[in-house]
């Protein structure tokens, strides 16, 4: 759902306010990093945040770190046991994300892989009670039927981006494999009788999946 500057500014000042090292993150990330909007920001980080309110969950992996405005969100709303698994591909952005994690007082809380996805997440050995899917959005359906088994029944999936900016009802591109990797996906998602499912219409699209018991 596109929302206009007017509308969102109403809605920032009518939730929680970020915390001065997101706040940090965030200037950071627009000023310094490549492609900026890959963060989560303001409302995304809040919604995720509580989520973690919500589902109380212990083992939170999160594929697709960026520069670790998620990551820190989403541990600001655990308890003291909770512990989040974060994976990165881009090895460059290292530094800023162990810098903020630090200045959020998460090193015990939030480990970093740095690496694919694909090839870290059968090392980890842990069962999940929440997933953060916001890697590559070519291997969505990959991701997903790797960490199926992984998660603990009753645990939930957030998908981020698949609504793909609308490319989703739009007529596909061949050569466009981010759009096909978003559709198969969002297929697979439909026709799993595993799961219970919605969408959340914000920003590029959540999916929210839960795992039946």
């Amino acid at each position: 759902m596109e929302i206009s500057n007017n509308l969102e500014n109403y809605i920032t000042t009518h939730i929680d306010e970020e915390s001065e090292v997101l706040k940090e993150l965030n200037r950071y990330t627009n000023i310094n990093i490549l492609r900026p909007r890959m963060l989560s920001g303001h409302i995304q980080g809040q919604i995720l945040k509580m989520f973690c309110r919500m589902i109380r969950p212990v083992n939170i992996l999160e594929i697709g770190t960026f520069t670790g405005y998620s990551a820190i969100s989403m541990a600001e709303g655990l308890s003291s046991h909770a512990r989040i698994d974060t994976i990165e591909i881009n090895d460059e952005l290292r530094p800023t994300i162990n810098k903020f994690i630090k200045k959020a007082g998460f090193t015990e809380k939030i480990t970093l892989h740095i690496g694919n996805a694909l090839d870290i997440i059968p090392s980890l050995n842990k069962k999940f009670d929440l997933v953060f899917i916001d890697g590559d959005k070519r291997e969505y359906s990959k991701y997903y039927d790797m960490i199926f088994p992984m998660l603990n029944p009753g645990g939930y999936i957030v998908a981020d981006n698949i609504l793909w900016n609308g490319k989703v009802i739009e007529p596909l591109d061949e050569k466009d494999h981010y759009t096909k990797g978003i559709l198969e996906f969002n297929k697979k998602i439909k026709e799993d009788k595993r799961i219970e499912k919605v969408i959340f219409p914000f920003r590029d699209g959540l999916f929210i999946i839960r795992k039946k018991d």
